[in-house]
């Protein structure tokens, strides 16, 4: 991924007109203007005179362009002010009382994961909640890598965090890199990309032979009390946010991967009852 380039358009559309934000989301998706006019069900024509300044489009025309380029949400408010409309996507805290069914059902989910590893973070990757099973996972980290806000995926690549008890650093560190690579090339956020180079400057292994057959995914094999715990990961977002903190909420949930990890976790869960 070419980083800086990347900075450098996201940069650039700050403080340019409706046309250029559309034209430079429409390249980022790989998309023809006829493409786009086409899923728009508009003119190409018309199209090609909102982005060239020649065409103000209506607040409804943004809106519909903003979604069929699936620019996130907090980039369709840059948009609407870009064209003269007022934001149309609010940005409560969590903490926010019109946020408390969703804060209710995050608890819920967190607390009904145990005695499995979960939490929830941010757009950036930083610690908004975990249920109590991640804390002992962290132990013997220096609190200087845990002051707020808690980056997880520094910890994840930190030589005085996580790195050294991952068994399979190399792939599973990869994998995040990969992960993280897609959400900068989604949303252009010039913080993603600035974590994206700070990662990569990290010493990480080169990758051994390929995964087993018997893998369905890239396990989380970390060193812990003597043993060695394995773990697979699902994501769960918001399905239909409107939003924009709860569209970049992310639960990260973890699964032991084998019988051992499994008995290991509900013995930890007990000791903290």
């Amino acid at each position: 991924m070419n980083a800086h380039a990347s900075t450098a358009r996201t940069e650039r559309s700050q403080p340019v007109h409706i046309g250029d934000h559309l034209r430079e989301w429409r390249q980022r998706r790989r998309m023809s203007q006829l493409d786009l006019a086409g899923e728009a069900e508009i003119s190409a024509r018309h199209l090609s005179f909102v982005e060239t300044g020649r065409a103000a489009p209506s607040r409804d025309m943004v809106l519909r362009l903003a979604e069929r380029l699936d620019v996130p949400l907090r980039e369709r408010n840059v948009l609407l002010v870009a064209a003269g409309f007022a934001p149309a996507f609010p940005q409560r805290p969590l903490e926010d009382p019109a946020l408390k069914s969703a804060r209710q059902a995050i608890d819920l989910v967190l607390k009904a994961h145990e005695p499995n590893p979960a939490l929830a973070v941010d757009r950036h990757w930083n610690l908004v909640s975990a249920n109590r099973m991640v804390a002992p996972l962290l132990d013997g980290i220096p609190q200087h890598l845990l002051g707020q806000p808690v980056n997880v995926l520094r910890l994840a690549f930190h030589p005085e965090a996580l790195a050294p008890r991952t068994v399979n650093l190399a792939e599973w560190c990869g994998h995040l890199l990969e992960r993280l690579h897609r959400q900068c090339e989604a949303t252009a956020d010039p913080e993603l990309i600035k974590l994206y180079n700070d990662l990569k400057s990290y010493p990480m292994p080169a990758r051994s032979a390929p995964l087993s057959s018997d893998n369905v995914a890239i396990p989380f094999k970390l060193r812990h009390g003597g043993e060695i715990l394995s773990f697979f990961s699902t994501t769960m977002v918001f399905g239909t946010p409107v939003d924009i903190t709860l569209s970049e909420l992310a639960l990260e949930t973890f699964f032991p991967a084998d019988e051992r990890t499994a008995e290991r976790l509900k013995q930890m869960a007990a000791r903290l009852r």
